[in-house]
This record gives structure tokens, sequence and C-alpha cells, in this order.
């Protein structure tokens, strides 16, 4: 799935589609350098399958591939939290678009979160007023900024090392004809994924 979301980024984004061919030679190289101690074989998915699964993709998506970015909102708003508030902030955002936060929740609450650990961390006394004075409940935004903490810690707690080969055997693999090659596009569950 992986390959599969940066080919269609690249799609929708202005920098033009990366040539299917060359992301699953980068892809193949990355599993066998970054994940050695994971992958025992030649990496099996073909430009077939990425292009099946980017239909799957834009099904689950519903063809919405508009996701509204917490930076406006962030800039926005810490205006008057200062300059180290912010900067705190962004790299928080940044860390929160790697989890399923960007799309389970609105960028406005997102960047308040962002700006709500980030003033908690820098001490900063005028945040606790400023975010008494502004019209959105501070349970939604505690209950987004719990969310965020939560990533750090499970972050904190992730050794890579024991868990990716796990996750690696749990991923669908494309199923192999008779004769050793692949056999059409469709991809096989291992036991106990259905």
């Amino acid at each position: 799935m992986a390959p599969t979301c940066i080919f269609l980024a690249s799609k929708v984004e202005e920098c033009g589609p990366i040539p299917i061919q060359r992301l699953i030679t980068v892809c193949s190289s990355l599993m066998k350098s970054k994940f050695n101690f994971a992958v025992t074989n030649e990496f099996l998915y073909r430009p077939q399958h990425v292009l099946e699964c980017e239909f799957y993709l834009l099904e689950i998506m519903d063809c919405c591939l508009i996701v509204h970015q917490p930076y406006r909102p962030l800039t926005t708003y810490s205006e008057s939290l200062g300059p180290e508030v912010l900067n705190t902030a962004w790299h928080i955002v940044n860390d929160v678009l790697r989890c399923d936060v960007v799309l389970t929740h609105p960028p406005h609450l997102i960047a308040l979160s962002a700006l709500h650990i980030s003033s908690v961390i820098h001490n900063n006394e005028h945040a606790q007023q400023w975010f008494t004075d502004i019209s959105i409940s501070i349970e939604k935004i505690t209950q987004v900024s719990e969310k965020i903490i939560h990533l750090y810690e499970l972050w904190r707690g992730f050794d890579e090392k024991k868990e990716i080969p796990a996750i690696l055997f749990r991923m669908p693999r494309p199923r192999m004809s008779h004769s050793g090659s692949l056999a059409g596009s469709r991809c096989s569950t291992p036991s106990g994924m259905r």
C-alpha cells in the first residue's frame, strides 16, 4: 500500500507522477537496505500491483484526494504566542502527519493542539489566557493533544528490530503461479488475516 500511496500522491501534487518502475526499484532497495534484518527474499510487488492497488485506494478514499493541512491555521493562531511556540508546534504538526490524526480531526483542532502542547513545553504563561479566550472547547483540544502524546509514547516504545518482521509477515503477498511467475495482481493474505 505504501508504494501506491506515494505513486498516487505524486500524481496529485504538482511534482508530476513518479515513473512506476523507478518507484518499485527504490522500494525494493529500501526494503533490502533498511529492513534487511526482516526481508529475506526479493521484493515481490510489481507495477501492476501498484496500479491495481491505486483503484482500491481511491475507492477507500471515496475519490477525495484533498487533505487540508494544519499549517495555515497554525501560523494564524500562533501570532500572539511567540516564535518559539510556533517552531515547536510546527515540528509537532510534522510528526502528526505520520499518523491518522490528520484524517480524523479538522486542521484547526490539530493546529490548536500542537500549540497547546508547545505552550506547555515552553511554559508559556500567556497561552493559558489565550486558550480560555478562544471559542473552541478546551476538551476537544485536549482530546487531540492526548492522541498526539500517545503517538510520541508509541514511538518511544517502538522496537523496529522486533516489530518490523511481524508487520512484514502479516502483509498480503502477490500470488505466484505454478511456474513461479506472478499470477495476475491479486494478493494472497497470510493465515489469520481474513
